[in-house]
């Protein structure tokens, strides 16, 4: 291996990946995609092992493998077919994140030639359509390309599909991996079918051809590279990746002194009652590995922030990740070192028919604050105290007047982040498993009958400490027409943590203020039918502090 190449490779496999996610970001029609980014891509070998990806979510990329993982099982892919999945059970997050995954094809006159330049080797770059294959040359995939993207509705109960639930079944349409499209041509059945079950029918079409145009993107850049180097140069390299990245991940195990190391933490309910939900670990380092046991955490509840085992196994992923010093390939190699244990029917790997929407979003980041309190004990001077620990997750939707068609907004609204070791933490920030942006004001008022009456930070909302925890913010939204809303949200009773000495943050709250001046309190959890000109206020939890003030 040439340490020079490797780093060459590294930057073209993630140059990829980016380039797929400005694709896709360019060409949606969703503001959740083309404003907040929520979306994620990323490049996986022939074997399927994750190779590169964008800097996007952290609670897609660590949990997509599995993704790709189901649709290479359950789907025969050939050339120009494209997969989609979304169900929990199958490799998926929850519904709203949808995931495409498509081969990557192309002839060679043996997978070890270099270029096309001067040569015959592949005969075409890679997109939707097949490549031409000589009868005597079995289609076999270089790579696969996926990405995922978080849309605004997709069917259930509530519009927004994040509302109250007590099985999937209500939380929206649950889809297998199953072909999209096939040899390069849109199943225009199935596309209508999942079109006739969701809200806001031309912004999911936009998005979902944004998907499948980034996947072409992917293909052809991923191509250009074979093009260059030839494959059998870029899919040694491609591994040589992966094992790099799990001798970066060694060597940090190494450095965290050998112990066990527990901890706990809570959420505050289920939304279906008042009483708390374990979240409970023991990680055990020994040498150059190490085990994450989350036995004694709660059963699955019949709320929906049941977590499945791709979300426990995306946040150890990610925790671990950010306890690499430097720039890391983020690849398959991160997680080889490290043994999840997750007990089936638990809140961390839930069992269907449970709902799941808040698993994805809130109990991810609960696991994130559990992980941290426990290696805060081996390795206090890495460690943040709590950020947020919610994505303070609200959804409105109804009938759109203006327009004449029916809408579907959904947001996470930002919060504060938890203090260093040696700086305070950031105010106004979307932290762990979450890296989206906030809506501007501008275009969520030009897409949606809603207007902003306010938008601030939340002063003295972070803990006190040697070093301060992040502000939270202070969202407040007026509706101009009667909408159903919802709010999936966290950390209304268990305040975010401080560590070595420093303070809580405060803890989050949302209240209704009704169009004739009345203000009524709402849980985290709620979803709710309000009037025009009620305007809906949002106070997210700021970050614990760091170190006593003394």
């Amino acid at each position: 291996m040439d340490s020079i190449k490797l780093e060459i490779y590294r930057s073209l496999y993630t140059s990829v990946a980016e380039e797929m996610g400005v694709s896709l970001r360019r060409t949606a029609f969703s503001p959740n995609i083309k404003e907040r980014r929520d979306y994620s891509c990323a490049v996986f070998d022939r074997r399927g092992r994750l190779i590169a990806q964008g800097d996007h979510m952290p609670v897609h990329l660590g949990s997509m493998p599995m993704s790709v993982r189901a649709a290479i099982e359950r789907c025969e892919m050939r050339p120009g077919d494209v997969v989609i999945l979304n169900d929990p059970y199958a490799g998926g997050t929850h519904l709203p994140d949808v995931t495409v995954v498509a081969p990557v094809y192309g002839k060679t006159r043996g997978q070890g030639d270099k270029g096309t330049r001067g040569q015959e080797g592949l005969q075409r770059r890679v997109s939707l359509s097949p490549p031409l294959l000589a009868p005597s040359s079995p289609p076999l995939p270089l790579f696969f390309v996926a990405n995922r993207a978080h849309h605004a509705d997709i069917g259930g109960a509530t519009p927004g599909s994040m509302g109250s639930a007590t099985e999937i079944y209500q939380e929206g349409i649950r889809i297998p991996p199953i072909r999209i499209v096939r040899g390069g041509e849109l199943d225009r059945d199935v596309f209508n079918l999942l079109l006739a079950n969701v809200r806001g029918r031309e912004e999911r079409e936009g998005d979902f051809a944004a998907q499948l145009g980034a996947l072409r993107v992917g293909g052809e850049r991923l191509m250009e590279i074979v093009e260059r180097y030839g494959f059998k140069e870029a899919d040694e390299y491609a591994s040589h990746l992966v094992d790099y990245a799990s001798r970066l991940m060694r060597r940090t195990l190494a450095a965290i002194p050998d112990g066990v190391y527990e901890a706990e933490d809570f959420l505050d309910d289920d939304g279906e009652s008042n009483n708390p939900v374990r979240i409970a670990v023991r990680i055990e380092i020994r040498g150059e590995q190490a085990k994450v046991d989350f036995t004694g955490s709660a059963p699955q509840v019949n709320g929906p922030i049941n977590a499945v085992e791709a979300i426990t196994v995306s946040a150890v992923y990610y925790v671990f990740r950010c306890l690499i010093a430097g720039d890391v390939p983020a690849s398959a190699g991160i997680i080889e070192p490290i043994r999840v244990i997750a007990p089936s029917g638990t809140i961390v790997n839930a069992l269907p028919p449970a709902p799941v929407a808040g698993g994805n979003v809130e109990t991810s980041q609960r696991i994130v604050d559990t992980l941290l309190k426990a290696l805060a004990q081996a390795v206090p001077d890495l460690i943040p105290a709590a950020s947020q620990g919610t994505m303070n997750n609200l959804t409105i939707g109804g009938w759109d007047n203006r327009r004449g068609r029916e809408f579907a907004y959904y947001e996470t609204i930002a919060g504060g982040m938890g203090a260093r070791p040696s700086a305070d933490g950031l105010s106004a920030a979307h932290t762990h498993m979450t890296n989206s942006l906030n809506t501007p004001v501008e275009a969520l008022e030009y897409a949606y009958p809603l207007r902003i009456r306010r938008y601030a930070i939340r002063r003295g909302s972070g803990g006190k400490g040697r070093h301060r925890g992040g502000d939270g913010v202070i969202r407040e939204i007026e509706l101009l027409t009667d909408a159903r809303v919802s709010l999936l949200a966290d950390r209304r009773k268990f305040a975010p943590y401080g560590l070595n000495g420093g303070g809580p943050a405060k803890k989050g709250q949302a209240e209704l203020i009704e169009a004739g001046g009345r203000k009524r309190k709402l849980p985290g959890k709620f979803s709710i039918r309000a009037k025009r000109g009620a305007r809906v206020v949002i106070e997210t939890p700021g970050g614990g502090g760091c170190g006593s003030e003394d």
